[in-house]
């Protein structure tokens, strides 16, 4: 089997290009590097069955060769990095999306939409279900990435109904591990930063506001499963164990000796109050749970960041 798989040099693409190579499969992955970086695929560089190619799939593109899964994950995801890149964020949502369902439709591939919580916008029930709708602000600053997203899905839908693509969307929500970027914005990367440079760690509103927080590893495994059932609604893939920012903060300030005071800005405009998923989906038709402790999780990926760190890569 070979994938193509756009943002293949992203957090998230880059570990996806591992599991695949692991299975067995052929990979090209394509990135224009706004947010990925050539180095986490790095080590892949010696493997016959794996390229990266530089491409920015906003741009009509086709690739060479058989085909046989399209992985759409190209996309800026962190809020600062869809704020400084509003409309590529829009763009590979929109058209980079439909660039690359239709490279599934010329191929006879399958097709696999990376899409996110944020579909859920700030929501007014939790945990959250697949059939719910949400609660977005579409004219809101998050807009860019929250719309990209759910236009990312109908269109997906779209293709699925109208052209008969064999079409996967996975919900994906806060995730964490080796290869984020240190101080992208997110929360782990974001204090972990400010505590490894002695900075206070920024909480903003008064930090009751929920997350989930899912290892790369148990993400990456529930896409896989995905990928082999068929299903053409959304899924989604996160831990439902919810913690409060506040909470996870602490749990942050009890690796470091020297534990960070912790400081309260304003709450972005229509942040979520609560992100938690309803797993009972995945675990129905995927056999599917998350399996790493967040203790393990954090221990792995503080390793992963405090090297970085001594390396000067902040960002």
């Amino acid at each position: 089997m070979r994938a193509v798989i756009t943002g293949g040099a992203g957090f998230l693409g880059s570990h996806l290009c591992d599991r695949l190579l692991a299975e067995g499969w052929e990979v090209l992955a394509l990135d224009n590097f706004i947010t990925g970086a050539e180095e986490n695929v790095g080590h892949l560089a010696g493997n016959s069955r794996f390229r990266l190619d530089k491409k920015d799939v906003s741009e009509a593109f086709d690739v060479d060769g058989e085909v046989g899964y399209v992985l759409h994950f190209a996309s800026p995801a962190s809020p600062p990095d869809y704020l400084k890149f509003p409309i590529e964020t829009m763009m590979v949502g929109s058209v980079g999306t439909q660039n690359a369902l239709e490279l599934a439709l010329r191929k006879n591939a399958r097709f696999f939409m990376a899409s996110t919580s944020e579909c859920y916008g700030d929501p007014e029930m939790s945990p959250q279900r697949e059939d719910y709708w949400g609660h977005v602000n579409s004219v809101g600053p998050r807009a860019v990435y929250d719309e990209a997203k759910r236009f990312s899905e109908a269109i997906t839908m779209a293709y699925q109904r109208h052209h008969g693509v064999d079409t996967r969307i996975v919900r994906i929500f806060n995730t964490y591990g080796p290869r984020m970027r240190l101080n992208d914005g997110r929360a782990l990367p974001n204090f972990v930063y400010q505590a490894l440079s002695k900075q206070p760690l920024t909480i903003y509103g008064d930090g009751k506001q929920t997350r989930s927080f899912c290892y790369v590893d148990d993400l990456i495994e529930g896409i896989y499963r995905l990928m082999l059932v068929q299903e053409h609604l959304p899924v989604n893939i996160g831990n439902p164990q919810e913690i409060t920012i506040l909470e996870f903060a602490d749990r942050i300030r009890e690796h470091f000796d020297n534990a960070p005071e912790i400081i309260f800005k304003p709450l972005p405009q229509d942040d979520p109050k609560r992100r938690c998923p309803d797993i009972s989906k995945a675990k129905r038709l995927l056999n599917w749970e998350p399996r790493v402790p967040l203790e393990e999780g954090l221990k792995r990926t503080l390793a992963y960041f405090k090297q970085e760190f001594r390396n000067g890569k902040v960002g």
